[in-house]
């Protein structure tokens, strides 16, 4: 077979506030593969068919000499990122021609080669879901939801939980497993059709943080034993406020600032020691070990009954992904945000 094209997007320009479609990230079209004689290594060969666009991605444009919890992207190299694909080709002994993997070692190009398994694992697609679910739900942002609320939360029936940015991926298991464990659940959200979707999946209290005022809804609402934060800013300020003694904060994300330079101030945390209040953070893969068995023992089931529901929006084309990101980091994203590369 000859050459054919393999588009990628390459990190181009390391952005001072929001990325910029055509600046900070290229649609690149100048690459091709040869699918039938490109050397494997002993590895295999990937076509990449589903690209989870996530809020933690905005921090890996960022010099590499600014030290994180991931490395910065390099410039003029692809994106690389959680993903699924199939594989098409294959030395290796552990993967099959077929099979899915999926994982944080996914470039965002139509095709790729990998040595191993490093950062990736194989699909048990059981219950046949779409393929789309293992980047979402039952991917990154359905286990940082699960791993870290039952790591953290040590929830009992009958208490309230506030979530922000509910009717995200995250944020949206979050209520579901909380509503399972009989607790009150208010969640915020930033449009009236994500507020919907709130009330759709059991939400108690469900309100548009742009028309509505937080702190308000959570002193209305007697307080708060449990916050998941996925916004920080004000949204984390109201909470401390509206906390109850002995809270625990959950610290997913502070995307309110992520676009900033210096962030967003967040000026009451003196309520932290005043309500002796515990606040947690976390980096998914830190807990897999502890709650990577029972997520995927319990979840995939839970989604195939149709007892957990989420929502994906689904944009067409690897070109897409500059377009994406930007939604995500605006907020203009109706849903779990995934780019489509390319069908089977």
């Amino acid at each position: 077979m000859s050459p054919i094209p393999n588009p990628r997007i390459l990190f181009n320009h390391i952005p001072e506030g929001f990325p910029e479609i055509d600046k900070t990230l290229i649609y690149d079209t100048t690459q091709t593969i040869d699918i039938d004689n490109v050397s494997l290594d002993g590895g295999f060969l990937v076509k990449t068919l589903d690209l989870s666009i996530d809020p933690y991605m905005r921090g890996r444009m960022r010099d590499p000499a600014i030290d994180s919890y991931l490395p910065a992207y390099p410039l003029g190299q692809p994106l690389n990122g959680f993903g699924l694909g199939v594989v098409i080709r294959s030395e290796h002994p552990e993967v099959k021609v077929g099979e899915y993997v999926c994982g944080f070692n996914v470039d965002h190009a139509h095709y790729f080669v990998r040595k191993d398994l490093f950062l990736l694992e194989k699909v048990d697609n059981k219950f046949n879901l779409p393929t789309s679910a293992f980047v979402g739900v039952l991917g990154m942002p359905g286990q940082t939801a699960f791993y870290a609320w039952h790591e953290y939360s040590h929830a009992k029936p009958g208490e309230t939980v506030f979530v922000s940015a509910g009717a995200g991926p995250v944020g949206s298991l979050v209520i579901q497993l909380a509503k399972a464990q009989g607790l009150k659940v208010i969640a915020s959200a930033g449009s009236e059709e994500k507020v919907a979707f709130l009330k759709e999946i059991g939400t108690d209290v469900a309100f548009n943080y742009k028309t509505t005022n937080t702190l308000e809804v959570l002193k209305k609402e007697g307080g708060i034993d449990v916050y998941w934060d996925n916004v920080g800013g004000e949204t984390l300020e109201a909470a401390l406020e509206a906390a109850k003694l002995n809270g625990r904060f959950i610290i997913c994300g502070m995307i309110s600032g992520y676009n900033s330079a210096d962030g967003v101030p967040v000026r009451n945390l003196w309520q932290i020691f005043s309500k002796s209040l515990t606040l947690s953070g976390f980096i998914v893969n830190r807990l897999e070990e502890r709650w990577g068995k029972k997520f995927r023992e319990e979840i995939p089931a839970r989604i195939a009954s149709g007892e957990i529901k989420y929502r994906e929006q689904i944009y067409e084309g690897l070109d897409k992904v500059p377009h994406a990101i930007l939604d995500v980091q605006r907020g203009k994203n109706t849903a779990k945000a995934v780019v489509r590369v390319s069908k089977e």
